[in-house]
């Protein structure tokens, strides 16, 4: 969601931009004038605000709203050194985090570097919280149920090379809420994400967006095996005062009638037939 936002922040802010300031009246006023006139020096970082709506919020191939629309937003900073932090949020479904206030707060921040023009590398740390949201609140459950929370913390490591990447991240906590207390074999820490990224700009404005991954849970619930694999193609249009819109396919191997996260609403489970079905999803938005 958000790395390809501090990205481009961390490019704009390592390039910069050339600075030309006319003269005017006679030579000997020129540079009495220039002084007069010259902007004080950009400072070394950038700070942004974003905020998009979306049809359907998808996370790693996985609807977090039940197929509904979502409205989500956040701030990013990034330093001309390559340091970035940031801070994003989003409506959520209670019947897949049951019992909070239908939220998701996200953190995140690192390092990103370059290699070469062409060849970039990127390090950091990424949170994830659900506020409010228990386990213990099941509305479904029969009988008391232990307090297990969604809260999730990950490193991540990754390279580019100009329009391609690729990003590993691993959780530093059980995965979502996997455990021995929701039902899995064992807890879910180390758990990890491996994802391949093109954000192709065919032409002025018109960016390709493909994306391919595979999460790797380290838990079972039964004999099954939660691990799945997720995939995405879009494209994205830039306009005028930091406007964007995208139109994107995507889908997982995810599905319901195999699996389903027991983490979830245990009353409304098996309402949602395919939590990971290929989706058409739209989004609109804006920088600031």
């Amino acid at each position: 969601m958000k790395t390809t936002r501090t990205q481009l922040a961390l490019l704009a802010a390592l390039t910069g931009t050339a600075l030309f300031v006319p003269l005017t009246g006679f030579a000997e006023d020129a540079p009495a004038a220039a002084a007069a006139t010259a902007a004080p020096p950009a400072p070394p970082y950038t700070l942004t605000t974003n905020v998009n709506l979306v049809t359907d919020y998808y996370f790693r191939g996985i609807t977090q709203t039940w197929h509904k629309p979502a409205i989500q937003g956040g701030a990013d900073y990034v330093h001309s050194s390559g340091w970035y932090a940031g801070i994003w949020g989003s409506n959520v479904t209670n019947n897949t985090y049951p019992g909070g206030s239908a939220l998701e707060f996200d953190y995140y921040g690192g390092y990103n570097g370059k290699i070469t023009d062409d060849f970039g590398w990127t390090a950091g740390v990424h949170g994830y919280v659900y506020p409010g949201a228990d386990f213990n609140k099941n509305s479904g459950a029969t009988g008391a149920t232990p307090s297990v929370k969604y809260d999730t913390f990950e490193w991540n490591a990754g390279l580019s090379y100009q329009w391609a990447s690729v990003k590993y991240s691993r959780q530093l906590t059980n995965w979502f809420g996997a455990d021995k207390g929701t039902g899995f074999k064992s807890d879910s820490k180390g758990s990890s994400y491996l994802e391949g990224n093109i954000a192709y700009e065919f032409m002025p404005t018109w960016t390709l967006n493909l994306h391919a991954a595979h999460t790797d849970v380290k838990a079972k619930f039964g004999t099954l095996d939660p691990s799945y694999n997720d995939y995405l193609l879009g494209v994205t249009k830039g306009f005028e005062g930091g406007w964007s819109a995208q139109a994107a396919y995507a889908k997982s191997s995810y599905k319901a009638n195999a699996f389903w996260k027991p983490t979830a609403s245990l009353a409304n489970a098996t309402s949602l037939s395919d939590p990971g079905e290929g989706r058409l999803i739209l989004t609109v938005g804006r920088t600031f």
